[in-house]
């Protein structure tokens, strides 16, 4: 069996075609998804599943310790599990349900799994530039909005690449992050006339497999680390994300609000 990739949100969407495409390529692959339901998917790739909720803080650090018991090594994580909600829910831990899967999780995860990790590639949106965070509100959604919160927590999430690939320099772990398209997914679909009005649109956008190809090629590319891609172009980080002294103040935020060191 080739190098071992784990894929969080790995049995949908972009999430399920980058899987097929490693089970493809002879990898071990590793799905990490909330619904046990997806064993089935996660069977018939040949992959090993790891059902969890990224949700919670509880849940990442259960899926950490089976990741850690499972895996001996990570030559590749692909930070891949997201929501884009339509309305404001709280998890268990009181953070707005959104904030935790797209920005805390994949910050625990690494933090948790960093003493075996060698490749990370983080799933982001081209959105995170239009992002407005409030360190104050935006943790619990008090400045929710169906159509900014997800490009807010894209935005918090982006903002640490550039500092997870600084402390990982020296130990040779390299990060990356890319936006990989407007695809047709289960990604924020709505009920009533709006929802209607959206899967109207998706059926002009590309397939998952479309989306997964950018993935795929990122995270077999290790010629460099803290770098951004649209798709296959590679582009420097938006202002809004490229600012190291909020980025410092995100990091401290997020170490906090996880309780780690």
């Amino acid at each position: 069996m080739g190098p071992t990739v784990v894929i969080t949100g790995g049995n949908r969407g972009i999430g399920l075609a980058t899987a097929e495409e490693f089970a493809r390529r002879d990898h071990r692959v590793v799905v990490v998804a909330r619904n046990p339901a997806a064993a089935g998917e996660a069977a018939r790739l040949g992959a090993d599943l790891v059902a969890g909720d990224l949700s919670t803080l509880k849940g990442v650090r259960a899926v950490a310790e089976a990741l850690a018991g499972t895996c001996p090594r990570l030559d590749v994580l692909v930070h891949n599990a997201g929501i884009w909600p339509s309305a404001r829910r709280l998890t268990e831990d009181g953070f707005e349900e959104s904030f935790a899967v797209n920005h805390l999780a994949p910050f625990l995860l690494n933090h948790l799994l960093e003493d075996r990790l060698s490749r990370v590639v983080q799933v982001t949106a081209g959105l995170y530039g239009t992002g407005q965070v409030d360190l104050a509100r935006t943790p619990a959604g008090a400045d929710f909005s169906p159509l900014r919160t997800y490009a807010n927590t894209k935005l918090c999430n982006l903002a640490l690449m550039p500092l997870w690939a600084e402390r990982w320099r020296s130990r040779g772990i390299t990060i990356d992050a890319v936006h990989p398209g407007v695809i047709r997914t289960g990604l924020g679909d709505r009920s009533g006339l709006a929802g209607v009005l959206l899967r109207a649109a998706k059926r002009l956008w590309k397939a998952p497999a479309d989306g997964a190809a950018p993935v795929v090629r990122l995270a077999l590319d290790r010629a460099g680390t803290g770098r951004y891609f649209d798709v296959d172009r590679e582009l420097p980080l938006a202002s809004v994300a490229a600012d190291p002294a909020r980025a410092g103040e995100l990091w401290a935020q997020a170490a906090e609000l996880t309780g780690v060191a």
